[in-house]
């Protein structure tokens, strides 16, 4: 089999593994990086440390490959990264985990949080079709929309999570605008999250959960800023405590699909992910890969311009982009 990194720099199948016995990874050109070889598939099962399976190598290879990306494309958001890369790490070297990985993302809009699950997706199945069968993506408004069919939404969540994760134990469920998911829809699945050997058959610890919400930005931007006014790097605000005011914030918050919640009550959630507010200098990145993606060259007064009138909060120190880097790609289109 022939894997190669494109321009994105992510893994892609681009011949039949199954007829071979290695496979090489390339830059793009075809021109080998390194080889790795892979013990064919025997009809019995031997043991020894050579005995390794395709899938299980390939699995641990992802974290590097996804590492390649989020350090590629995702501006000023290092502690989200490590604490992503760390978790994928941990649950993809697991032969079998003992529970399903929980990683609920938590930041303004235009931060980085849509964009990074999408990444995930995309380097854990390259290919589209077995994309689209194994990834899922719910969007509270388009899915849930009606809050007084709560009952008939956790039949039909639970019945989905089931029916997909017995096709596929590395299924990924993604669900976005978490802070308008109707309250104790998202308890329903519950079951699927703890510390079991199998449910009714079914094992889910290969399972990966990413919630993505806004509850908790207001918080991460008021400790970035408080860091930020008493002349501290913002790399040195710490993870732990992020990551416990986060799991107090949104489990008091009305606003957040996570009020009250049996996820946190009974510690489901492996991992609360702060990404923070973008100041001038990551929404300048932003701009300049934007230019890249759409095939301009690098105009640096104009990187600075769309920059400059993006970084609006606070009112008076104008450090952070309200939006994230959300309206970049409009506003490079309006002004090339």
């Amino acid at each position: 089999m022939v894997l190669h990194f494109p321009e994105t720099r992510r893994l892609a199948v681009l011949s039949d593994w199954g007829k071979k016995g290695c496979f090489t990874l390339s830059m793009g050109n075809n021109k080998p990086l390194f080889s790795l070889m892979v013990i064919q598939f025997q009809p019995r099962k031997k043991k020894g440390r050579n005995n390794m399976a395709f899938s299980e190598l390939f699995s641990l290879l992802i974290p590097s490959v996804i590492k390649m990306d989020l350090d590629q494309k995702v501006f000023g958001q290092h502690l989200a990264i490590q604490i992503i890369l760390r978790a994928l790490s941990a649950n993809m070297h697991s032969k079998r985990p003992r529970k399903p990985l929980v990683m609920s993302f938590h930041g303004w809009t235009g931060t980085g949080k849509s964009f990074v699950s999408n990444i995930i997706a995309e380097n854990l199945y390259q290919l589209n079709i077995p994309r689209r069968r194994f990834v899922h993506h719910f969007s509270t408004v388009l899915h849930f929309p009606h809050p007084s069919h709560v009952h008939l939404y956790k039949d039909q969540l639970q019945s989905w999570i089931r029916g997909n994760v017995s096709a596929c134990p590395r299924s990924l469920f993604i669900f976005s605008e978490m802070d308008q998911m109707p309250h104790g829809l998202i308890d329903s699945i519950v079951p699927f999250l703890g510390y079991h050997e199998e449910i009714d058959g079914v094992y889910y610890g290969k399972a990966i959960f990413i919630f993505l919400n806004n509850a908790g930005g207001d918080k991460i931007t008021e400790i970035a800023l408080d860091y930020w006014r008493r002349l501290k790097r913002r790399e040195d605000i710490p993870v732990k405590e992020l990551q416990s005011l986060l799991s107090e914030e949104i489990f008091r918050n009305r606003n957040s699909g996570f009020f009250h919640s049996q996820l946190i009550r009974k510690n489901l959630i492996d991992y609360f992910i702060p990404f923070l507010p973008l100041e001038y200098k990551h929404v300048r990145e932003c701009v300049r890969e934007e230019l890249r993606m759409q095939g301009h060259p690098a105009d640096e007064d104009l990187i600075a311009e769309i920059a400059l009138a993006m970084t609006n909060y606070p009112s008076e120190e104008r450090l952070y982009s309200s939006n994230g880097c959300k309206t970049v790609a409009s506003r490079v289109t309006l002004s090339i």
